[in-house]
């Protein structure tokens, strides 16, 4: 009897500081088990955890059990021993578990054994979070109940260690979670019916990404820059089979030419100067998933030829190395530029341009999709309301006329960065011309002089953003000139004065 607490103290200590060094839970609980079979003769130790707001218990970590087996160990509270020890917070010993029928043999990996087992709960702040079980010889009852005590110390011993596990297991849960929730949110985000527009030429390129999405097919984005590439990029591979797997992007005009290549491909340590460590190119950080090339036009003819390779045979090597990298992989590329200009001129590969050119797509200017105009602003203005946290309702009059006359050289993300710094400057509720930036103030950039040469006179564009403040106030009014006088801190005479001035007519703002 002395040798055996002598050997239950070695294993005790030998256990907790397995418990205090080790920082691999996995690692921890093996070496737990295998403490247990060596020197107890405790075999197929298992050890469940609750999973988090659930009435299951799992097994974490077993001895003596395959992969299989291991999946299969499920156990609801109440459920077998394992789940009436969870249940009654009480430890349970079978001397014989072929003639137990609580025991459920749910691992199926005791058929037909003939001994004793035992299970206890792992209790932590008074909560039952896991049990930890163990087979042992079949003895005689003072031997089993030895073989209790020893194992309800080990559960004490490690219920910190567990209770740290189940919060691992917990927040990755969350996380998991988050990312699937995040990854659904952005997959809505860029399906083809919420990018913004109901021009006819529009229409056309929702039609060519409902065709393309769920096939192999390379496209090529054609359009100037801020038409919206990406976003067309993205509806494409969110309306794919791929969608589930990365999406890559890369700018080629925002790289230098010596570092695209390591970029694209990856590299191996050593291969040039300041490779320290092996990395991986976009193409391998894509695989399964879609890889968007923007301003393919930019990348050099030495790349051009390593790229045309990847397109043929889907393999390629890193930078500096001789092993073969096969990926799997959906090209989408854009350009701004005139592909068909610098193939005669000899800076594009005509063989690269007839692989990319698949199924081109082409993105009209938003100067040619002017019914788009008011569609996008509104769609803009909500986004930066929820952004910056303001409220701004409608967009004035004479903001429309500005929008709608401008020529637009940076397309949608021109508009939108105007409706951006609208909404920043904004002290009201209203999109202002005054809140527009310069550019769309100025008739030379508008295309729409109200003088035949030298453009609006100064006195003209005063009038009208006297008259945009004033409607605007009468509107808030309910045309009654004596508030707006005091809205606009003047006198109601004045007021009266410009009213009719400027030919405005209060009664058109009455409710």
């Amino acid at each position: 009897m002395q040798k055996r607490e002598v050997v239950e103290l070695s294993v005790l200590y030998r256990l907790s500081q397995a418990v205090a060094h080790r920082r691999d839970i996995s690692a921890l609980l093996q070496e737990v088990f295998d403490i247990l079979e060596k020197e107890m003769g405790m075999s197929y130790g298992t050890l469940t955890l609750r999973r988090p707001d659930t009435d299951v218990f799992v097994i974490e970590a077993a001895r003596g059990l395959t992969p299989e087996e291991h999946k299969r160990g499920q156990y609801r509270i109440g459920e077998g021993i394992t789940g009436t020890v969870a249940k009654s917070g009480k430890a349970e010993v079978v001397p014989d578990i072929s003639k137990d029928e609580r025991f459920l043999s749910r691992t199926r990996s005791r058929r037909g054994r003939h001994v004793a087992f035992i299970c206890v709960p792992i209790v932590h702040h008074r909560q039952v979070i896991g049990t930890i079980s163990t087979d042992v010889p079949s003895a005689d009852v003072a031997m089993l109940d030895q073989n209790l005590e020893f194992l309800r110390l080990v559960a004490n011993l490690l219920a910190e260690a567990v209770a740290s596990i189940r919060e691992q297991i917990g927040e990755q849960e969350s996380l998991k979670a988050e990312n699937e929730r995040l990854r659904r949110q952005l997959g809505d985000k860029y399906q083809s019916h919420n990018l913004v527009g109901n021009s006819k030429e529009m229409k056309a390129v929702y039609d060519q990404v409902a065709q393309v999405a769920d096939s192999a097919a390379t496209v090529l984005i054609r359009g100037e820059t801020g038409t919206g590439k990406e976003l067309v990029a993205r509806a494409i591979h969110f309306g794919s089979s791929r969608r589930n797997n990365p999406f890559v992007s890369v700018n080629c005009a925002a790289l230098p030419e010596n570092l695209i290549e390591s970029e694209l491909f990856g590299h191996e340590k050593g291969s040039f100067t300041g490779a320290a460590q092996q990395r991986k190119g976009r193409f391998e950080l894509a695989n399964g998933g879609t890889l968007f090339l923007d301003e393919i036009g930019d990348i050099s003819p030495a790349v051009q030829v390593r790229l045309l390779r990847v397109l043929q045979e889907r393999s390629f090597e890193r930078v500096g190395g001789d092993k073969l990298i096969t990926v799997n992989v959906r090209m989408i590329a854009a350009t701004s530029r005139n592909l068909e200009d610098a193939i005669r001129s000899g800076r594009f590969r005509e063989d690269l341009y007839y692989r990319l050119n698949v199924f081109p797509i082409n993105l009209p200017p938003l100067r040619e999709r002017r019914a788009d105009i008011l569609l996008l602003a509104d769609h803009f203005l909500q986004k930066y309301n929820q952004s910056y946290g303001k409220n701004l309702k409608r967009i004035s009059t004479p903001a429309i006329n500005m929008m709608m006359g401008y020529h637009w050289p940076g397309n949608v993300r021109e508009l939108e960065n105007c409706i951006e710094r609208a909404v920043l400057t904004s002290t009201d509720e209203v999109v202002h011309g005054y809140t527009l930036p310069p550019s769309l103030q100025t008739s030379d950039a508008t295309n729409t002089a109200l003088l035949p040469e030298s453009g609006a006179s100064l006195q003209t564009m005063v009038e009208s953003f006297e008259r945009e403040i004033i409607i605007d106030a009468l509107k808030r009014q309910r045309g009654i000139a004596a508030a707006v006088a005091r809205h606009l801190q003047t006198t109601q005479r004045i007021i009266n004065y410009r009213i009719k001035h400027l030919g405005i007519n209060p009664q058109d703002y009455r409710q």
